[in-house]
């Protein structure tokens, strides 16, 4: 009788080992679609450096790309993502100004951005 309960003992430490080697794999699993879900996120946002595109109609840029000041939105933000400057964007002083300026001509549109600007301290 104890070897048949050593018996039933060992078939259900293979068991118990063979369930936690399978929530290992399943774990493995899930963090491998976690960093392959990431990978296609940051591949999916507004700039994909691969291709060198952005891409305006990605709902992290807010819809700040059409509007009355979609222009100077995309002059500012193509300048500061293909800034080659020491300290990037510091060439793109002028299109954000411009950018900003349009802005204020349009405040019921920009009111969040206007407010934001307000928010910020400027070091120069």
């Amino acid at each position: 009788m104890s070897v048949e309960i050593k018996l039933a003992k060992s078939e259900i430490n293979d068991i118990t080992d063979s369930k936690q080697v399978d929530e290992n794999a399943s774990q493995k699993i899930d963090d491998e679609k976690t960093l392959e879900n990431t990978n296609e996120e940051t591949q999916d946002g507004a700039y994909n450096p691969e291709t060198g595109e952005i891409n305006w109609d990605c709902p992290c840029l807010g819809g700040m790309a059409k509007g009355p000041c979609g222009e100077q939105f995309k002059a500012a933000f193509s300048c500061f993502i293909y800034s080659n400057a020491e300290q990037k964007g510091a060439d793109c002083l002028d299109a954000f100004r411009e950018m900003n300026d349009c802005f204020k001509k349009y405040p019921d549109v920009y009111k969040n951005e206007l407010a934001d600007e307000n928010d910020d301290d400027v070091v120069t």
